[in-house]
């Protein structure tokens, strides 16, 4: 019974052995790489580890610390251990690196060989800050704040084509360390050379993700639809904030509860870079406009068969994803004999993370006059795919418009000869030529004693007065040189704004016409494309003319006041302020240029 009960004991002991191998060699070999930091000024050190968690790796190759310089390591590590039954093994390899400059890195992969497989690790990204002031307490509350909060921008494709869209999102990323009571955006993000509109989410909903190899809580603040508009190297500047920070004292009250201390810091994000590729010119079509993306295009036309002076409708559309709004469809060209309408322009265009989704149609309203059958020629549409990297181009078929009733089309008579005639006579080709005449009494009414002959007689009497009236108006108006201005330069600020007018109530709508608006009226005035520079460049364009600063202040301060719209909410009464200060800016920038 005894040997019987120690052999059931090793078995079992034997398959849990078994068991807990099975288990360890389960687990898939991985190669990671943490820091000790993802944020540090330019005057730190940063401590990186490179672990396989699998024994028999060699040929470890680290990777290339460009833009850092290694004061320590490698030193390498082995650790194995068995804990409630589970076994572990760790070998590792460190470095102590610093930065040799300030900006957004990412460590490349280090690499180790396992089983004749070549593991790699993850990226690490790294943010290099200005020279730090390095606490001689650990427990300081601004160094603490400045370790556990990050704000983040991150793009989608870093080398786009023109015309294909990406996005940019900005992350508030937070520890579990500390809490945040108030935060407000002091410098929204420009984004020279692009087209830009911003992507609506569903709130600052906080979430959970791993960022850098630590575990952080996140909430996305802005997200924005990018669409370069010129090739080359393009910048989007960073994105500041303004918050209040709960960090933790390391002291504890009465009940043990953490008592913690509220400190006030600025944040700013990385500046993004984005190479926006040039299209390719090899096999461009010439009917290529600049559309990006991948599309659907038709010409269709309501009615085939009609009668003359009934309408029909030719609807030409384009459907699909990508920069819809930043080209221009094909033009119809009809028989002189149909008269057709300027187009209406239909968009149903939404903007979601991946690009604009849609469709953008032309309503052409063609009347016949004459019955007959009439050829519209076919159309082309080409447009270039950046995920194919090829052009295609889409062709519509010829359409015929039936008129079936109607007036018969007018023959050319120029060209055809004249038939001589022989002269037929009737009978009838003479008349009788009335030789006498009978004469009417006129009546006997005298118009030089009637009212019209009065009226006529004293209206040259009327007129010479009041022309010379309305003539010296009009030399104190041309004389009034400071009111023709305000008055010229009113009805030109009204022109400008006249879409934001229409918009007001509608936040999104018209803050973009509004900066639209201005952007436009120094387009005119400066011949420069204002939308591709920075306010500084503008402001400094402005007082090359003489314009006085605080013109130039309160322009400027619209710009931003369009700007932090995107992130704030506006009230209708904060919208007509806002119109009627832009306005007022155009007004006083039109007298002094």
């Amino acid at each position: 019974m005894c040997v019987f009960e120690y052999q059931m004991n090793l078995k079992f002991t034997t398959f849990i052995i078994l068991l807990f191998n099975l288990a360890a060699f389960s687990q898939d070999a991985e190669l990671t790489a943490t820091v000790s930091k993802n944020k540090l000024g330019v005057n730190q050190r940063l401590r990186v580890e490179f672990a396989i968690n699998k024994q028999g790796a060699d040929h470890f190759k680290a990777p290339n610390f460009k833009n850092f310089k290694i004061v320590g390591g490698p030193s390498q590590s082995v650790s194995q251990s068995w804990i409630n039954g589970k076994s572990s093994f760790t070998q590792s390899y460190t470095y102590i690196i610093k930065p040799l400059r300030k900006g957004e890195f990412n460590l490349p992969s280090a690499s180790i060989q396992f089983n004749g497989k070549t593991l790699k690790s993850k990226p690490v990204k790294i943010i290099v800050t200005d020279p730090v002031a390095i606490p001689k307490n650990p427990n300081d509350p601004d160094y603490i704040a400045e370790q556990n909060i990050h704000l983040v921008a991150e793009v989608s494709k870093a080398k786009p084509y023109v015309g294909e869209g990406i996005y940019v999102e900005y992350r508030l990323y937070f520890s579990n360390n500390v809490g945040i009571y108030d935060n407000a955006v002091t410098e929204s993000p420009q984004y020279i050379g692009f087209w830009n509109q911003e992507i609506k989410g569903n709130g600052s909903q906080v979430k959970t993700a791993t960022y850098n190899g630590e575990q952080y809580r996140y909430a996305v603040l802005h997200k924005a639809l990018l669409i370069p508009t010129k090739s080359g190297k393009l910048t989007i500047d960073p994105m500041k904030m303004d918050i209040l920070v709960a960090v933790p004292t390391g002291r504890a009250d009465f009940f043990g509860n953490a008592i913690t201390r509220r400190v006030r810091k600025e944040y700013s994000s990385a500046r993004k870079t984005v190479f926006a590729k040039e299209l390719p010119t090899e096999n461009k079509p010439e009917s290529f406009t600049g559309a990006v993306g991948d599309f659907t295009y038709a010409l269709t036309s309501s009615k085939n068969v009609l009668k003359a002076n009934e309408s029909s409708t030719l609807k030409l559309s384009v459907a699909g994803k990508g920069n819809l709004k930043l080209f221009e469809l094909p033009k119809i060209e009809t028989p002189k004999e149909l008269e057709v309408y300027q187009p209406e322009r239909k968009e149903k265009v939404r903007i979601t993370s991946s690009g604009l989704k849609g469709s953008i149609t032309d309503n052409y309203t063609v009347v016949p006059e004459f019955k007959g059958k009439y050829k519209i020629p076919k159309t082309e549409f080409s447009y270039f795919n950046p995920k194919e990297k090829k052009y295609y181009t889409i062709s519509t078929e010829d359409l015929f418009v039936d008129v079936t009733e109607g007036k018969e089309l007018p023959v050319d008579t120029s060209n055809t000869p004249v038939q001589k005639q022989n002269v037929t006579i009737t009978g009838k080709d003479f008349r009788f030529i009335q030789t006498s005449t009978t004469l009417a009494t006129q009546s006997n009414t005298n118009f030089f004693k009637s009212i019209p002959f009065y009226i006529l007689l004293l209206l040259p009497l009327i007129s010479i007065p009041i022309a010379i009236f309305i003539g010296k108006k009009k030399d104190e108006r041309n004389a009034d040189i400071i009111g023709n201005k305000s008055r010229k330069a009113d009805k030109l600020a009204k022109k400008y704004l006249a879409e934001a007018n229409k918009q007001l109530g509608n936040k999104e709508e018209f803050y973009e016409a509004l900066e639209r608006a201005l952007h436009n009226y120094l387009k005119a005035k400066l011949r420069v494309e204002t939308s591709d520079i920075s306010r500084e460049k503008i402001s400094e364009l402005l007082r090359d003319k003489n314009i006085n600063d605080s013109t130039i202040s309160d322009f400027i301060e619209v710009l931003k006041s369009c700007d932090f719209a995107r992130y704030t909410p506006f009230t209708d009464v904060q919208m007509n302020s806002e119109f009627e200060k832009a306005k007022q800016v155009i007004i006083q920038l039109d007298k002094q240029l």
